[in-house]
Parts: structure tokens; C-alpha cells; sequence
């Protein structure tokens, strides 16, 4: 079976996107959920773990949508290989199913993990330089 998995962060996001590219890529089941990718309490991404059998393949939208930390990505899709499940990334054309797949996983990833920290340095650098602007813009009141 090919089973999909959809996730959005909060209620204001909408998965409709990301159900109708799984619809597309021919789908038999799509789990849904509304959590933030890094936290492990996900009791979508639990159920479908339960379901899946040998042969099974999962299929993502993106690979931010299994999971944010490259940690966390790497522990759930070492989980498939052990089962016999394959993964499936439509938007990074990532199939584990085939060793090209696997590294490319690897590769993606990896990126995808050292863009987060980049994103997250700058946004503290960001915050930071606001604080010290505020007590000079009051000053020149």
C-alpha cells in the first residue's frame, strides 16, 4: 500500500495542498495531522507507524512534513528500512527504495537541517539587534 502522510503546524496552515499531491501520486491511505514537526508527540505519524506492513511505501509532500530535526528524520526512516517500508518524497523526488534514493535522502536532509539553523541564527540575530536599536530610537525622541 501506498500510504501518505500530511502534516501542518497550526490551525491557520491547511494541508490541502499537500493531500491533493498524495491524491495525485495515487494513495491508498493519507493520515493528516496538525502538529509541529518537532515535537515527537504526533498521534498521526504514531497510527501510521502502527499500520505499516512489509512492502508498504510512505509517501510525503515534502520531507519537512515527516519531520524538522535531521535526528528525528533519520530514527523514522531507519524505522521504515528495518520494516521494508520505502519512503517517498514527491517534491524532492527522494525514493529510499533505491541506494541514489537513500543518499539523496541523506543529502536533503542534511540541508534542509542546516537551513533551519541558519533561519533560527538569523532571527536571533535579528531579535537581538531590535533590542539594542530600541533604548537609541527612545533617545533620539
Amino acid at each position: 500500500m501506498k500510504i501518505g502522510y500530511a502534516r501542518v503546524s497550526t490551525d491557520e496552515q491547511n494541508n490541502s495542498l499537500q493531500v491533493d499531491a498524495l491524491k495525485k501520486y495515487g494513495t491508498d491511505r493519507i493520515f493528516m495531522e496538525q502538529a509541529s514537526g518537532k515535537t515527537k508527540n504526533r498521534p498521526e505519524l504514531k497510527r501510521m507507524l502502527d499500520s505499516l506492513r512489509p512492502g508498504d511505501t510512505v509517501v510525503v509532500w515534502r520531507l519537512d512534513r515527516l519531520g524538522r530535526a535531521l535526528k528525528d528524520l533519520i530514527e523514522l526512516i531507519e524505522i521504515f528500512r528495518l520494516g521494508q517500508v520505502t519512503f517517498i518524497s514527491i517534491s524532492e523526488q527522494i525514493d529510499t527504495g533505491t541506494a541514489v534514493g537513500e543518499l539523496t535522502f541523506h543529502i536533503f536532509a542534511s540541508i534542509a537541517q542546516f537551513e533551519r539553523q541558519l533561519n533560527s541564527e538569523r532571527t536571533k540575530a535579528g531579535l537581538s539587534l531590535i533590542h539594542i536599536s530600541e533604548p537609541t530610537r527612545l533617545l533620539s525622541i
